[in-house]
């Protein structure tokens, strides 16, 4: 049991800096490879500067999380990250070579994974016995992510990708700004000690987990690299590119809506093995029926399962897991094996087989670690009574 005091959260505020930070994302994800493939870069660069920028999440949201956990100014971090990442990712302005490009990736990303695990430790913090609300505020975040892809879409349509770092970096002072609006959520006063973080981390559920979310991220790997390229390739013009991109977070602003009243229907672990299920069909038509525009309109509706309940239930279960003073690394833990060490060895081999074996290999195998990511989910993730989530 614990305590907290103060009021409750600063709903707007924080919904502002999920708006600046994923519409970052909606610039960044969609158009990046478009960038670098218009400066002629290989299929295997593309996929080496995707993992230059991924590989850092593997180490830095666990620095940061240990730094912001013995602190406790999860916030503090949250603004020294944000104004690093802008500073980091403004060295594209005057380069843009492959070395310059991987160094600025790298800078950024160290500072830039720091963000999201330690806003998002802050505002379940602030929601305290309510994390199910995280949903609705997270959904502001999928709305920044939207506007950004569809303005973009439309500006490109006539111009080259030149402009795509001159607005990621807009949309990264934004978010600087935004962190300074946000405050520190009220200390937590826990009445029992909690848990060795050791013991938490070798429960079978624990480590199920955490294989699985890996595995979802290394299916993801293609797409979030060579997603927009694997349309272009075929007739698809930039405008609907775009569109398609924007009606995936449009079908997970649904699910964040519906997700609490989905926890109490079904519970956790029900729903992740239907996202799971979801994923493998999502990939499978990408590869077989990426001709097909009903198809992938299709598709991308599937988002709402392979993102939108994914994501919210395990940072939901995590929250379970890791709470009081292994609250920051629990979420920099998630952060690292998954979007870390899964998205750089999804974008690494999306990358190398670009080039020989196109779109169709890529996402047959982004299915194939999601059937994987199934399996182990339904034989390592069961919650005993005083588990139950």
């Amino acid at each position: 049991m614990h305590s907290t005091k103060g009021t409750g959260p600063p709903i707007w505020r924080i919904s502002t800096f999920y708006f600046f930070y994923f519409a970052s994302v909606g610039t960044l994800s969609p158009y990046w490879s478009l960038y670098l493939d218009w400066r002629g870069f290989s299929g295997a660069d593309i996929g080496e500067l995707g993992a230059a920028l991924a590989v850092t999440k593997i180490v830095a949201p666990y620095v940061w999380g240990a730094l912001a956990d013995r602190t406790g100014a999860r916030m503090g971090v949250v603004r020294i990250a944000a104004a690093g990442a802008a500073l980091g990712f403004s060295v594209l302005l005057v380069r843009s070579d492959y070395v310059g490009i991987f160094v600025a990736m790298l800078v950024y990303g160290f500072f830039w994974n720091a963000n999201l695990p330690q806003f998002e430790a802050n505002t379940l913090t602030f929601l305290r016995d309510q994390p199910q609300r995280y949903s609705r505020l997270r959904l502001w975040g999928s709305v920044g992510f939207i506007v950004a892809v569809m303005g973009i879409g439309w500006l490109a349509h006539d111009a080259t990708p030149a402009f795509v770092p001159y607005v990621v970096l807009a949309w990264l002072i934004a978010i600087f700004f935004a962190s300074l609006w946000v405050p520190e959520a009220p200390a937590t006063i826990v009445r029992k000690p909690s848990a060795p973080l050791r013991g938490i981390l070798k429960q079978p559920a624990v480590l199920a987990l955490f294989a699985a979310c890996f595995l979802v991220q290394l299916g993801h790997g293609p797409y979030y690299a060579f997603y927009t390229l694997y349309l272009t390739a075929h007739g698809y013009g930039r405008e609907l590119v775009g569109m398609l991109w924007a009606l995936g977070v449009i079908a997970e602003i649904g699910v964040f809506v519906l997700m609490p009243r989905w926890y109490t229907r079904w519970g956790a672990r029900r729903l992740l093995l239907w996202a799971l299920g979801i994923s493998v069909l999502r990939w499978v038509v990408i590869a077989l029926f990426v001709d097909s525009l009903s198809i992938m309109v299709f598709a991308q509706l599937l988002h709402a399962a392979t993102f939108g309940v994914f994501h919210g239930v395990v940072i939901h279960v995590f929250h379970h897991f890791f709470h009081g003073p292994h609250q920051g690394r629990g979420q920099a833990l998630y952060s690292s094996l998954s979007f870390g060490a899964g998205g750089a060895a999804g974008a690494l081999y999306a990358g190398y087989l670009w080039d020989y074996g196109g779109g169709q290999t890529i996402f047959a195998l982004a299915a194939l670690a999601a059937a994987v990511a199934w399996w182990i989910a339904y034989r390592g993730l069961h919650l005993t009574p005083q588990n139950q989530i």
